[in-house]
């Protein structure tokens, strides 16, 4: 139970935030040896448990051979890699040498993924063997590349790249070259680039002292218990796999599964009833896929927490997991830039009934408020704004701008460095509720109307034949814009003239009359982020 929440923040940041913060002590040295932190799951169900004690003598290794390599605190390392016991050893070892983790994720093109090695300047990157062939000399990476190449698991294919376990082979557990390297509260540990709708990717540097803010989501919005069977789905390629299926885990020391295997519907349903999950996190896409799988639910789920992040949920989702898992979904918000801020949370104590399509209040340690459009003013309730952070009374607010990018960082404060602006786009109620409405630049101004196209996608989820929908505004002389969406329909249903009126009229009945879609595509799917975020901004190029 959440006695008293300020006390704890405190307590939270006056473990990370200190001027000789190592991430190796906080993270892993600083917890029983003999403790598991990771269950690292096959696709055929089979398991082995990682505990600290062996993860501290496997990273070491890995530090003393990065130092051999050339990397220095501060250097940024790296990984194109799936969730497995390989990773986590590579992620430790470069936070032990005091050095900067960069996330690549595995969907990643050569384009992308040459683009963050170069931007972030990193000497070693430690891949997957099957992500080796994106990393081959052509047209987007130079045969003369500056970083090595470590094979995470398996042979090396080419001359010049090593193998993570002849690495680790040639080196005692208590090699002093791998020592842990203290860097201080304010040295960044991971540096994540963010996907904007214009320009390229910037870089966010996660600094040790995020750790507190991570730490504390894992108490206050996830209701993460000693005895829980903690299943984070999200990818560690993008920030909340990474943030609250690793950093956020180990921080806690609390055991964490990872599922080395792709995502299925079956399997994950698989991993929840045999290893008895309780507390499970995931994008909505997972929520949508589990409730689309033909297969029945596993009788006797023992879970008594489920959460979502990345993009609003719709009720749908919500209705059915209360049926289908014994629990509701809550919705949680956040960035890349913070980890999570605004959450239906599970904590006792701050646990209360979520409102129809609210994303919840300000975490303890986060301030938080709905500025005007057309000044830095708090907004009054139920009226549309900007969703801001407040800088002043937000101890656990860790980011302070983007890699070599101060226009960039500059738009996100205000003048006065008040209020961090998140580019979203949203109202409150009168007790304080948050309500997402849609990106700043996803609004749809129609005749006057402002229109969150998030209200009109929640309608048309709504059909028995819709599995995902996304609307977006389109360039119309009488109106401005008028509202078009895009539909991915159940299999074996076709996108019929006489489905689209069903469609246009639900949306009518159930939200608007003037704000239904005039044109609906049925298309095989949506265009996303690699954090499952729909992409408008590609539907709307058409």
């Amino acid at each position: 139970m959440v006695n008293n929440t300020a006390a704890r923040v405190r307590e939270l940041l006056d473990r990370y935030d200190t001027a000789d913060a190592c991430a190796a002590e906080l993270l892993c040295d600083g917890h029983p040896a003999d403790a598991v932190a990771f269950t690292v799951i096959e696709a055929d169900l089979s398991s082995r448990d990682l505990t600290y004690g062996e993860l501290r003598a496997e990273s070491t290794k890995f530090a003393a051979a990065l130092a051999d390599l050339g990397v220095e605190p501060g250097d940024c390392v790296a990984t194109l890699m799936g969730k497995s016991a390989e990773l986590v050893v590579a992620l430790l070892g470069i936070w032990r040498r005091g050095a900067v983790h960069v996330p690549l994720f595995t969907a990643f093109a050569p384009p992308a993924i040459a683009f963050r090695l170069t931007s972030s300047g990193a000497k070693v990157v430690v891949a997957d063997r099957n992500q080796l062939a994106k990393l081959a000399p052509g047209e987007d990476i130079p045969a003369d590349a500056p970083w090595s190449v470590v094979v995470a698991a398996g042979e090396p294919e080419s001359d010049g790249q090593l193998a993570l376990a002849d690495l680790l082979a040639d080196r005692d557990a208590d090699d002093p070259k791998g020592a842990a390297v203290a860097v201080g509260a304010n040295a960044p540990i991971v540096q994540l680039f963010t996907s904007g709708t214009t320009g390229t990717p910037k870089g966010v540097p996660v600094p040790v002292r995020a750790l507190a803010s991570f730490h504390g989501y894992m108490e206050f919005g996830l209701d993460v218990r000693p005895d829980d069977v903690f299943w984070n789905a999200a990818d560690p390629g993008w920030a909340y796999g990474l943030y609250y299926a690793l950093l956020g885990p180990m921080a806690a020391g609390t055991r964490s599964l990872l599922l080395h295997a792709g995502f299925s519907a079956t399997l994950t349903w698989q991993v929840i009833e045999k290893f008895g999950v309780t507390n499970f996190a995931a994008a909505p896409t997972v929520y949508r896929s589990l409730r689309a799988d033909a297969g029945p639910v596993p009788e006797g789920l023992t879970l008594r927490r489920a959460s979502s992040a990345g993009e609003p949920l719709t009720p749908d989702v919500v209705a059915w997991s209360q049926s289908a898992l014994g629990v509701e979904v809550r919705d949680h918000y956040g960035q890349t830039e913070h980890g999570m801020f605004i959450v239906n949370a599970w904590a006792d104590g701050l646990r209360e009934e979520v409102p129809a399509g609210s994303m919840g209040r300000a975490l303890p340690g986060w301030s938080c408020a709905v500025l005007l459009d057309d000044s830095d003013e708090v907004a009054p309730p139920k009226t549309a704004g900007r969703v801001a952070i407040d800088t002043v009374n937000s101890p656990l607010m860790w980011f302070t701008g983007y890699v070599d990018a101060p226009e960039k960082t500059k738009q996100r404060f205000t003048a006065d460095g008040r209020w961090y602006v998140t580019g979203d786009a949203g109202s409150t109620d009168e007790d304080g509720h948050f309500f997402f409405s849609s990106r700043d630049d996803d609004v749809i101004i129609m005749a006057g109307y402002r229109i969150g196209p998030f209200d009109v996608e929640s309608v048309l989820v709504m059909h028995d034949h819709v599995i995902e929908a996304a609307v977006v505004g389109m360039p119309d002389q009488l109106r401005g814009e008028v509202l078009e969406a895009f539909v991915v329909l159940r299999d074996g249903v076709e996108g019929t003239d006489e489905l689209e009126v069903e469609l246009q009229q639900l949306v009518k009945k159930k939200f608007a009359a003037h704000a239904y879609p005039r044109s609906v595509h049925f298309v095989p799917s949506l265009p996303k982020t690699p954090s499952g975020k729909v992409q408008r901004y590609i539907l709307r190029k058409g």
